[in-house]
């Protein structure tokens, strides 16, 4: 039997609005990690001098975030100087790939014991800082796809006109992941470590709007419309706004993975295996639509079929990317994001990963589900997906 990895446990702090005032701002973003760390080792009683691995994404590594914030974070927890980390940087897949690592090094037998995670205080390190002032692409990268990449908005205007969204299909997404997540909010105690901010307790996201509705939506203006991209892409209708795009967000979140006799050993008890992992790249124009093509392959390497999986998770960062996907597997609309998303959840770029697996895993046990997927569209025109088995 090849050597299995298993969760064993998956905590997240609230998600705090990512900016200046927001609930999260003003901690740092090691010690707001740190109390994701601690929560998670004493819920499992577990020595954390056990621990072989941290692994932590994060995309801004700049600023605060610049000194290798997993192994930061480890040593603000109090815990052991012998235990390592690394920080690393799929971008808004971040810690979705820093778990793959850890589960595969796990399957690899190089650990037994590890922990994946990230964190992003978009509010302290805003997004783009790292490469602020800086070609980030180079000049090869820019002769290959002359005249050069487009934002990260305009690529979302681009999936919604080659897949027939409207402004209207948009705002209706939006609205509907304000109202799951607001209807799912009771239920997130179980995965949420408050945090203390010194001056308050935060306890929960404070980034759900419940009473968001469609025709707020509609009153906004386009985000990204560029009059010099006009002529160079005439099918954009330019509908892609703040309201049905991802919200700038900060938060952390981690699980703690093990192998499966090791987790038994210790009296502990396996909540989910990975039955499937897979990273793909695509289109770095369109960018967002790797998750297409990371489902179809990680449904082939696992040898689960569509039909058998009961959650998606496709993350919001923009509503035409779930819309897109959803154009090409017409699953059941109340299975994808059914606790909303990053559109009323945010979207901490480093933690989003970490956070969906955590917030797929719980919504798993409470309904039964067997078989979760998890995808996430990264900058560059990547993605990576995850199948979990509940057990």
């Amino acid at each position: 039997m090849p050597r299995q990895a298993v969760i064993v446990d998956a905590v997240r702090t609230p998600v705090g609005r990512g900016r200046q005032g927001g609930g999260l701002s003003g901690i740092h973003p090691a010690d707001l990690l740190a109390t994701v760390l601690r929560a998670l080792v004493k819920r499992s009683d577990l020595d954390p001098g056990t621990v072989d691995d941290v692994i932590i994404g994060c995309v801004g590594q700049a600023g605060e975030q610049s000194g290798g914030v997993g192994r930061m974070a480890w040593l603000a927890a109090g815990y052991p100087e012998h235990v390592p980390a690394t920080t690393i940087d799929r971008k808004c897949g971040s810690s979705q790939q820093a778990v793959h690592f850890a589960a595969q090094g796990i399957m690899a037998g190089a650990y037994d014991i590890a922990i994946a995670g990230g964190v992003e205080s978009m509010s302290r390190v805003p997004m783009g800082t790292a490469r602020m002032g800086q070609d980030a692409a180079g000049p090869a990268v820019n002769h290959r796809y002359a005249p050069g990449l487009i934002g990260q908005g305009v690529s979302a205007e681009l999936v919604a006109a080659r897949w027939g969204l409207s402004r209207d299909d948009m705002d209706r997404y939006a609205a509907r992941s304000h109202h799951r997540a607001a209807a799912a909010a009771p239920q997130f105690a179980s995965e949420i470590v408050p945090v203390d901010t010194g001056s308050h307790r935060l306890d929960a996201d404070e980034t759900i709007r419940a009473d968001t509705t469609t025709d707020r939506l509609a009153s906004l203006r386009p985000a990204f419309t560029d009059p010099a991209l006009h002529d160079r892409y005439p099918a954009i209708t330019w509908s892609v706004t703040a309201g049905n795009s991802s919200q700038i967000s900060d938060g952390a979140s981690a699980l703690l993975l093990m192998a499966e006799d090791t987790a038994i050993r210790l009296g502990l008890r396996p909540r989910a295996r990975f039955a499937g992992f897979d990273v793909v790249g695509d289109d770095p124009l369109l960018m967002l639509t790797a998750p297409i093509p990371a489902t179809r392959r990680v449904l082939q390497k696992s040898g689960i079929a569509l039909d058998a999986i009961g959650h998606f998770e496709v993350n919001e960062a923009f509503a035409s990317v779930p819309l897109a996907w959803l154009k090409e597997f017409p699953v059941d609309e109340a299975r994808l994001n059914p606790c909303g998303g990053a559109i009323a959840l945010g979207h901490p770029l480093g933690a989003s990963g970490a956070r969906l697996m955590t917030t797929m895993l719980n919504a798993m046990e409470r309904s039964g589900t067997r078989y979760g997927l998890q995808t996430m569209c990264e900058a560059g025109g990547m993605a990576n997906a995850t199948i979990l088995e509940r057990l």
